[in-house]
């Protein structure tokens, strides 16, 4: 396409325009333009620069009503002026006069209803065939007419002045929710675009009553839906590519009164140690049409050497939901009879599954205890204990019980189980414990799925006071209890009344808006 009205976004003197290349074209176009090369399976290999992670302090809102009296303000959801937001588009227009552009116009959201039609406006080929792989693809007479409710402008190579423009570094992701445009500028991290639009997605759907989420879903073989819930390096995308089950999504979903629907149209899984042995449908779905970022590959054979991390532990994969094999490719599913929270507990003390009661699963979505894992935001380089409210807080734009609310209400409604798994570690807290085998994992949630722990009975964790199963099918009943797995009992009760600490002091700032049967579910610290 040789033009294409972009002056909607302040942008004028461009050079051509591509919209909506085909994925081949797009890989083509960006190894001529030297964006990446071709790895031995076929994927696109690219670097996205110095930011091999998220951003989350370079991570603005403009602040203006009527979503200014909705976002809760704070360290997650920080404002700009709209003064401040102008000028940074302004001068990000300007970097991009006389360049090519790449656009992708498509949508977030399988369900007609709900879905956002988005524009994604990129500086590189590479940006735009993530876009194509990780949202959701439009038919051809869509495009016709195509109106974006949402637009990204995407410039990697583009860094500002930092605090002179107003701003942290010289990297930042501006979103402007009156004017529906999303500014991306100095990183190249495809996962800042997915990301983005994730969070316009997590403001936008509870005023419609549609709960918003940072978790996969899977169906089984009687039509039992399944949602995981989890930050990023916790096993979203490992543990719900089951091949027993089919895939809806790996990441983010909505819950209507209909059932689920993924936001997206493709996985963005972490590949570091991947291996055919463990995951073999990720493994595969790594080919043609793929992105790698940040990985090692050898020079000679283009082999990627996965478990190589001379760049970052966040090494990236995308690939369409069809190159999962058993995936539902119309994205949507029924009403969830399993819901799976997972925390990747660097303490090592909190069992492998346990299951909770409605005013816990409140207490622990609202918590949502995780460890930052290596990698996924910048400057984080081992595990690190934290909270992030909803399994997702650097994306909830409104006050978490907001999104539990909503959590509480489908629960009740479907009667679904509801079950913590720690997929960090045991035998001892990061580096003297080892993390928690995925065999292990697997087997606990089969068992789980398969109404397998119904009959069995569930003990009360003198500490967190969810409920354990005493055995399961398949798994050593020790590792079950992660008391004993530690050498020095004592040592896992002293970690283990730690934590139980952190979670209340971390959960004082929901105090107000909590139940007196939520606060009862906290730990107890005696």
């Amino acid at each position: 396409m040789s033009r294409f009205d972009l002056s909607p976004y302040g942008l004028f003197n461009y050079g051509k325009v591509h919209r909506n290349l085909s994925p081949a074209k797009l890989v083509e176009t960006a190894l001529a333009r030297g964006e990446g090369v071709l790895a031995s399976n076929g994927a696109l290999v690219v670097r996205t620069g110095e930011r091999t992670g998220r951003s989350p302090n370079d991570k603005f809102f403009v602040k203006r009503e009527p979503s200014a009296s909705r976002i809760w303000w704070g360290d997650v959801n920080r404002s700009i002026s709209e003064e401040v937001f102008d000028r940074l588009h302004t001068r990000l227009a300007s970097y991009l006069e006389g360049r090519d552009l790449f656009v992708f116009d498509g949508y977030c959201g399988a369900d007609p209803t709900y879905r956002l039609p988005i524009r994604v406006i990129a500086q590189k080929a590479w940006h735009a065939l993530f876009a194509h792989t990780l949202f959701v693809r439009p038919k051809p007479e869509e495009l016709e007419g195509f109106e974006p409710g949402f637009t990204v402008l995407c410039a990697m190579d583009h860094l500002c002045a930092g605090e002179a423009d107003g701003v942290n570094s010289g990297v930042y992701i501006a979103a402007d929710m009156e004017r529906r445009l999303l500014l991306i500028s100095g990183s190249g991290y495809g996962g800042e675009i997915k990301k983005g639009i994730f969070t316009v997605m997590n403001y936008l759907l509870p005023l419609r009553g549609v709960l918003s989420m940072h978790c996969a879903a899977n169906v089984g073989p009687d039509g039992d839906t399944a949602l995981f819930f989890g930050l990023s390096g916790t096993g979203k995308t490992s543990l719900s590519a089951d091949p027993s089950r089919r895939l809806v999504g790996d990441d983010e979903h909505g819950w209507h009164d209909g059932g689920v629907f993924n936001f997206e149209g493709g996985c963005y899984a972490k590949v570091i140690r991947l291996s055919p042995e463990k995951e073999p449908q990720i493994y595969k779905a790594i080919r043609f049409g793929s992105i790698l970022e940040n990985v090692i590959y050898d020079e000679a054979t283009r082999r990627v050497d996965y478990d190589a991390a001379d760049i970052t532990e966040n090494t990236r994969a995308t690939y369409p939901v069809e190159h999962i094999p058993n995936c539902i490719v119309e994205g949507r599913a029924g009403h969830p009879r399993n819901v799976f929270f997972l925390a990747c507990d660097a303490f090592g003390v909190l069992p492998p599954i346990s299951k909770l009661t409605p005013e816990q699963a409140m207490y622990h979505f609202i918590s949502g205890s995780t460890a930052k894992v290596a990698g996924t935001e910048a400057g984080i380089t081992e595990p690190q204990a934290t909270f992030s409210a909803c399994f997702g807080a650097p994306f909830m734009p409104l006050h978490p019980t907001e999104y539990a609310a909503l959590l509480r209400e489908r629960i009740l409604k479907h009667e679904a189980n509801v079950w913590l798994v720690n997929t960090g570690w045991s035998g001892g807290p990061y580096g003297e414990g080892e993390r928690m085998d995925i065999s292990v994992t697997r087997a606990l949630l089969a068992a789980a799925l398969k109404g397998e722990l119904d009959g069995v009975e569930f003990r009360p964790h003198p500490v967190f006071k969810v409920l354990v199963p005493a055995s399961c099918p398949g798994v050593d009943s020790n590792v079950l209890q992660p008391r004993n797995t530690w050498r020095d009992g004592a040592a896992y009760d002293e970690k283990a009344r730690h934590l139980a600490r952190l979670f209340i002091e971390n959960f004082e700032k929901f105090r107000t808006h909590a139940t007196p049967e939520m606060l009862a579910a906290a730990p107890s610290t005696d």
